[in-house]
């Protein structure tokens, strides 16, 4: 039997936005390089800070608000989203101090990985199960990690704990009924009064590389709301709009551009253990879109009555 087509345009209406949005996330070291001179703290609490007037005023153009005051009074819904909070922040945080410690190829590391560990963690808390070539692309990226133990241990925390912390958000986002913008604006609103304390540290502690140290680095800082917000709207439609096959394989696109970013113009050292971590985790990959292509294309047999 053959496979039902998919809606006219519904993988080329949804492509543009995910290109868009891990094109962003890719180039996003550039920005934050530029912001190296304030401490990686302040910019997390600047970045929470100036992301949620925008969520408000993306919300009310979507009219989604009423969606964020139901989440706000779920309880259920509510703790959830402040453990997914936390994660994304603890994410962030370990993100921007990879790009200003000069550790941009485990960052790019950690982004490749988490694909393979939104799987484990499917396989683990969902109940779904692995293919063979799953179980198969999930070992060769064990091995990679295991190298890495051996020559590169002392970056390796960063790569699983931004694999890790993304990966169990996901899960946590996945099972929360709450949509992506408001379920966003909400972590933005539990993190907001601790990153405002944060920011007005900072700024009493007068340092002078801040915010308020000059208008160059404030504006910066102001837009890091929008670094932060813009692409994940971009990406919650394409989640709309595409189907997920289609999306996976544009995932992998944010990580190979701060890998290259990484080796050419940020002129990181590749040691040989994260070398071949990097083939081994290419290679599963390799494997695991191979997969996902078969499936995606593999006649739908419907259910016996």
């Amino acid at each position: 039997m053959n496979r039902p087509p998919a809606p006219a345009g519904s993988d080329q209406g949804g492509l543009p936005y995910a290109l868009g949005a891990y094109t962003i996330w890719g180039f996003v070291p550039l920005f934050f390089k530029l912001l190296e001179s304030v401490p990686p703290v302040e910019v997390l609490s600047q970045r929470i800070i100036w992301s949620l007037p925008l969520c408000f005023v993306i919300m009310l153009f979507r009219r989604q608000i009423g969606d964020y005051l139901a989440a706000l009074k779920d309880w259920r819904v509510l703790r959830l989203l402040l453990a997914s909070a936390l994660l994304i922040a603890l994410n962030w945080l370990v993100y921007i101090y990879s790009i200003f410690s000069g550790h941009v190829l485990a960052s790019s590391l950690g982004y490749y990985l988490n694909p393979l560990v939104n799987v484990m963690l499917g396989m683990v808390f969902l109940g779904e199960r692995l293919s063979r070539l799953q179980v198969v692309a999930v070992a060769i990226a064990g091995v990679g990690v295991a190298i890495l133990l051996a020559g590169a241990l002392d970056t390796l925390w960063i790569s699983l704990t931004l694999a890790l912390s993304f990966g169990v958000y996901g899960l946590l986002r996945k099972v929360a009924p709450v949509g992506a913008l408001p379920g966003l604006a909400v972590e933005t609103t539990l993190l907001f009064l601790p990153a405002l304390a944060i920011a007005a540290f900072y700024v009493q502690a007068g340092d002078g590389v801040g915010f308020g140290s000059g208008s160059a680095i404030s504006w910066l800082l102001v837009s890091a709301g929008a670094v932060t917000a813009i692409p994940l709207l971009m990406f919650a439609t394409a989640a709309r709009r595409m189907s997920y096959a289609a999306l996976g394989f544009c995932q992998y696109l944010a990580p190979s551009i701060v890998f290259l970013l990484s080796l050419f113009l940020f002129d990181e050292p590749l040691k040989p253990a994260q070398l071949f971590c990097f083939l081994l985790i290419w290679i599963s990959i390799a494997v695991f879109s191979f997969d996902m292509w078969v499936k995606a294309r593999a006649p739908r047999v419907p259910p016996t009555p």
